[in-house]
């Protein structure tokens, strides 16, 4: 687990639920954060290590809503849907939208436990997933102007482009379009061109328009 303590996000319109979920997850050494609202909630959530426990029936904004916010905001805490009257249509919306589990009230402390574990090991995997990937996002953006452009062909279409393709294309040398592939493969730590594709598709700068320079 992350050195960041994990915090379980709790959201329910019910004063009792909070109180009580609150209590039974702070006896298991969890640390928990209660929210009266979905509103409430996005006002005080600041992309912290956790999950959220998520009721589905909620004044002005619902839990589906919210998990549609969250997607908007490009939020991705794992979710625990919890509900007292939730129907099959509502259960498969919210896991095809990528909740962890949708739980009907009562539920048994012990299976809450389970998904709370599951989601928390998902949300640090997640993030290490990211950190490793804005690392490698952080060497491509050490590329200047023309080593970009450059790097674009490079990784263009089926077949790798030739240093003559390309040197054509830009109205340089050869020998320079060589000089900028050696120094894009330095500062990516890629050891060929091959190496640079893959590296490139696993983070996003494939595409031309979505190169992730920006």
């Amino acid at each position: 687990m992350s050195e960041e303590n994990p915090i379980v996000f709790l959201v329910d319109d019910d004063p009792s639920i909070l109180k009580t979920l609150s209590r039974a997850l702070e006896e298991h050494g969890l640390r928990v954060k209660p929210f009266k609202s979905a509103r409430k909630f996005l006002e005080g959530y600041d992309g912290q290590h956790g999950c959220l426990i998520l009721d589905l029936s909620l004044p002005e904004m619902d839990g589906l809503e919210l998990q549609a916010e969250l997607k908007v905001r490009c939020i991705d805490i794992p979710i625990i849907f919890i509900t007292g009257h939730g129907g099959v249509s509502e259960s498969v919306q919210a896991i095809r939208s990528g909740a962890i589990d949708f739980l009907e009230k009562p539920f048994l402390p012990e299976t809450l436990l389970l998904r709370i574990n599951e989601a928390l090991e998902i949300d640090q995997r997640d993030r290490v997933r990211k950190k490793k990937q804005n690392a490698i996002k952080d060497r491509f953006r050490k590329m200047t102007d023309r080593e970009r452009e450059v790097f674009q062909l490079l990784i263009e279409g089926q077949a790798v482009a030739s240093s003559k393709v390309i040197a054509k294309s830009l109205g340089i040398s050869h020998r320079t379009v060589e000089h900028h592939r050696g120094r894009i493969l330095e500062k990516t730590l890629c050891a060929s061109v091959p190496e640079l594709r893959a590296l490139a598709k696993d983070v996003g700068f494939l595409a031309r328009e979505e190169s992730g320079f920006s």
